[in-house]
């Protein structure tokens, strides 16, 4: 899942990664999703919620096994997938995800964020949000932290945005009493570099991934 503060991004700039893990035996599908202004963020994650069902429900044509899924995202993609997969509004059952992989995800604690830093027209946060904060509680994946949780793994930029830093620790400390052993894997990169770093099939992630994957096959 793309990101792009919700507001920007196209899957079709992605295609390098679905191709590194395709040559690696690992099935990608990339996935886009309406943005803001001309939806909300929960317009954007039924989408995203839809997405992963076909995927569950059609995925075995296309040499992959419905039985081993996971979502993965950077930034506002990382927060779409989170909360699609955790909140139950939106009929993902969690036990149907083998795993979830958080690139320096963003708006992992809007609620937060948000009551120190109001939305406003500015990127689109007033239509992505709404003034509501209740909506904003609704938004974060913090909330829906639970033993039900699949197993996650994280990656975050140790020069990445503030916001993400805090949104981050927040989110691993709320995790932290139901996925224990869970240490985030801290990278010296800015937020951007976080996802380019993917161009290259060389690139350690791609392993680190794919041993997340068969260290939590269902």
């Amino acid at each position: 899942m793309h990101g792009g503060n919700w507001n920007s991004g196209n899957k079709d700039l992605y295609n390098f990664f679905g191709n590194n893990f395709a040559k690696k035996g690992i099935t990608t599908v990339i996935v886009g999703y309406t943005l803001s202004p001309d939806a909300d963020y929960k317009e954007m994650t039924t989408q995203v919620a839809e997405a992963i069902k076909w995927t569950q429900q059609n995925i075995s044509k296309y040499k992959g096994n419905p039985n081993q899924l996971f979502p993965t995202g950077h930034s506002a993609g990382a927060h779409l997938i989170a909360l699609a997969t955790m909140d139950p509004e939106y009929g993902i059952d969690p036990a149907s995800i083998s795993g979830i992989i958080l690139n320096d995800g963003a708006g992992l604690d809007m609620h937060n964020y948000l009551k120190t830093y109001p939305p406003t027209t500015t990127n689109d946060y007033l239509a992505t949000w709404t003034n509501n904060p209740e909506n904003w509680k609704e938004a974060s994946p913090i909330f829906y932290v639970s033993a039900a949780t699949p197993k996650i793994m994280m990656y975050v930029g140790e020069k990445t945005y503030p916001s993400i830093t805090v949104a981050n620790k927040r989110f691993l400390e709320a995790l932290q009493p139901f996925q224990p052993n869970l240490e985030p894997i801290l990278l010296n990169k800015k937020h951007i570099p976080m996802m380019t770093q993917f161009l290259w099939p060389w690139n350690k992630r791609y392993h680190e991934i794919i041993d997340f994957m068969n260290n939590n096959k269902q």
